[in-house]
């Protein structure tokens, strides 16, 4: 099985322990996405709302670097630092899925990194 990293240089970078994504399979493996402001390199500050947007707006660079999109979207996973935010970011996130969204799964954030609330992981067809 062929295994491509993927890098966007649009787009924030990961951690050194981690690719932005990985191309295999006929897949597109889409990690931990935090909200961050590409061109400032800091957590998007504001609501929920507006971190979810920043997220997909960051996962939809990485996937076109892949030669995918976020309408290629098969499964993703939101990830929130507080419950009380899951209800607002899935607001958030059917303006961007309005029909025929991916799979979804939520799950609580296991450490707390200062202003972020949520952070989403997603798979895409190639």
């Amino acid at each position: 099985m062929t295994r491509t990293i993927i890098t966007s240089s649009a787009a924030p970078a990961a951690p050194a322990s981690y690719s932005q994504a990985v191309k295999a399979a006929g897949l597109v493996f889409v990690s931990g996405t935090a909200p961050i402001d590409p061109v400032t390199g800091k957590i998007v500050e504001g609501p929920v709302e507006a971190q979810v947007a920043q997220c997909l707006k960051n996962i939809a660079l990485i996937l076109a670097e892949a030669g995918s999109s976020l309408a290629q979207a098969v499964s993703a996973t939101l990830i929130v630092a507080d419950e009380e935010d899951f209800a607002p970011a899935s607001k958030e996130w059917e303006k961007w899925f309005p029909s025929d969204p991916p799979a979804r799964q939520g799950a609580k954030m296991p450490v707390r990194i200062p202003g972020m609330k949520v952070s989403i992981a997603m798979i895409a067809e190639a």
